[in-house]
């Protein structure tokens, strides 16, 4: 009978996913980090971080694998189980997780990614911070994007941010 290999997922500690996927991958595992592009504040963050902050996946053949051997993986808590046991991730949610951040990194990250013109969204940083705007425009070939500031008097002056200054306005 063949090897049928299935994806888990890893419940990492805190800011530890990328250590360990390395050492995943240095025990010649597969393993699958989902990063986002993202626009910090401080140029010094980084511009990649965890889609799913503590977790990552990993494909392991479970009859190859002792699972309780994954809790001594440097930065694991554990694996992500349902009624004690481990929970497959079908290959067909990571497909489409890859689309997803794809599509994400299209739009140009995580600040722009379902953003449209006349969305509303709240100035986080800057001298306009804690003001609502309407979204405009990103700027091309940077990470800046155009508001629509509103004014007392009815009207709405264009301003220019870095897009890691606005935050969507969710409304319910």
């Amino acid at each position: 009978m063949g090897a049928t290999e299935y994806w888990y997922a890893l419940h990492t500690k805190p800011y530890k996913e990328r250590l360990t996927a390395d050492y995943l991958h240095q025990q010649r595992l597969e393993v699958y980090l989902p990063l986002v592009q993202v626009n910090p504040v401080n140029p010094r963050a980084a511009r990649e971080r965890p889609y799913f902050p503590g977790y990552l996946f990993t494909k392991v053949n479970a009859r190859a694998i002792e699972f309780s051997a994954l809790r001594w993986v440097p930065g694991i808590r554990g694996l992500v189980q349902f009624g004690g046991e481990p929970a497959i991730v079908p290959d067909s949610l990571l497909s489409e997780l890859r689309r997803r951040l794809m599509r994400i990194r299209a739009a140009g990250g995580q600040v722009f990614y379902g953003l449209a013109p006349g969305d509303q969204v709240k100035i986080v940083d800057g001298p306009f911070a804690e003001y609502e705007a309407i979204f405009d425009l990103r700027l091309n070939g940077t990470d800046r994007v155009r508001v629509l500031l509103q004014l007392l008097n009815g009207r709405s002056i264009p301003v220019e941010l870095s897009a890691a200054q606005i935050q969507r306005i969710k409304r319910r």
